[in-house]
């Protein structure tokens, strides 16, 4: 950086001279027509006199002067002091070396003193002006500092101090969305240790019973024993569901998902997840139908994750039908996306559930925690569908008013 300095010093003292020789060749020789004597004299005098007020400039640059002072209106009244005292001390010299009569001298130095200290009025209200404005940067930096992440500061003007200011701005706002969101995080970390306390307590109660009532012989013919023991394998699948979806949420939250994108073809993965999920829909007395798009493949996914949303949006499809009723699964080409739907015939959603209904943990029924089936949600297979949609760039949305079933809707791009 000092290097890069000196050389800036050397370009600008160059300039001056060549800047000298311009002004004297085509303005002060046309205008003055003064002998070559005093061409080459005022030449000499101008370049040495701008070559020594450059380096004395370079000098207190070097020695720090500027950062030493209390205040930016004194640095700033300083430069100005010492831009004048030199512009008075170059044209003194220049004057004194070519001004014949001394009159002529005297009067010109009594007009730049006047000037000077005109000058020097002047540049305190402006650099009262910057540093009014640099003062409320301040003071806002220090509100800042003590919490106060709702600080902004006025911005005026169209410099550098003007871009300082929409910085801080935009730093203080950045700050307090970071802060909004770990409150939000810190408070869905809470939340989801107590539900899942509670959801994981549930299935353990229920298996502590069954294996204390068999220990203890209340269990005496085969068939109690064969429900009891039918039971405790429903709550093992209830668990290991549970804390399945807890690794994949904690995976989502983490931003630690694993996506192994290929480009797959979509129909065979819905025909697939279809043929998985007959066997609960004919049990349930839910008939179960398809429609696919042959435009819609290939497309770019993790196939597995994608069969994730699938199962559960299927599965949740199903338990809220009643028997009779009726599942569509459709998916079709929107250009370069595809769209997937999942529409039931069931209960439908209440209108005041339909926000939170991708928020984990959250059961629009409160008081029902398991289906016809025995098996119990845990209120996590949409929040993990919407994760998984939202981690291959996709929307996924719900639609649905009471008593006329529910519509489940997600897009993919086809390439990542």
């Amino acid at each position: 950086m000092r290097n890069q300095h000196l050389s800036r010093m050397i370009e600008t003292i160059i300039g001056i001279w060549v800047f000298v020789i311009l002004l004297i060749t085509f303005v002060a020789t046309p205008l003055l027509n003064p002998p070559q004597k005093d061409i080459s004299e005022l030449t000499l005098l101008m370049g040495v006199s701008g070559s020594v007020s450059t380096l004395v400039a370079y000098l207190i640059y070097r020695s720090g002067l500027v950062n030493r002072l209390f205040s930016l209106r004194n640095a700033l009244m300083l430069v100005t002091l010492f831009t004048i005292v030199l512009m008075l001390v170059n044209i003194w010299i220049l004057t004194k070396e070519m001004f014949i009569e001394y009159h002529d001298l005297n009067l010109n130095a009594v007009l730049l003193l006047f000037a000077g200290w005109t000058s020097i009025g002047c540049a305190y209200f402006i650099a009262c002006a910057l540093n009014e404005r640099i003062t409320r940067l301040a003071d806002g930096a220090e509100r800042l500092a003590s919490g106060d992440l709702s600080t902004r500061v006025e911005v005026t003007g169209n410099d550098e101090i003007t871009g300082l200011a929409v910085a801080f701005n935009t730093m203080s706002s950045n700050l307090q969305e970071a802060a909004r969101q770990k409150e939000t995080l810190e408070q869905g970390r809470r939340d989801l240790i107590a539900w899942a306390s509670h959801d994981l307590r549930t299935p353990l109660a229920s298996l502590r019973l069954v294996v204390d009532a068999m220990a203890d012989g209340v269990v005496d013919d085969e068939a109690t024993r064969q429900r009891y023991l039918s039971t405790a394998q429903m709550e093992i699948a209830n668990l290991d569901e549970l804390i399945s979806d807890l690794f994949e949420l904690s995976q989502l939250d983490s931003g630690h998902l694993d996506l192994r994108r290929e480009r797959t073809s979509l129909s065979d993965l819905l025909s697939d997840t279809l043929s998985a999920m007959r066997a609960l829909a004919e049990r349930r007395g839910v008939k179960l139908m398809g429609e696919v798009d042959d435009t819609i493949d290939p497309v770019e996914i993790d196939a597995e994750k994608i069969q994730r949303v699938l199962y559960n949006l299927l599965v949740n499809a199903i338990r809220h039908t009643s028997e009779g009723g009726e599942v569509h699964l459709c998916a079709k080409a929107l250009g370069d996306r595809v769209q997937v739907t999942v529409t039931d015939s069931g209960e439908g959603i209440q209108q005041a559930d339909l926000p939170y209904v991708f928020d984990r943990f959250y059961r629009g029924e409160r008081a029902r925690t398991r289906d016809h089936d025995g098996q119990r949600g845990a209120g996590l297979g949409l929040a993990i569908a919407r994760g998984l949609i939202e981690a291959h760039n996709g929307t996924i949305e719900v639609q649905s008013a009471p008593g006329q079933g529910a519509t489940f809707r997600f897009t993919l791009p086809r390439n990542a």
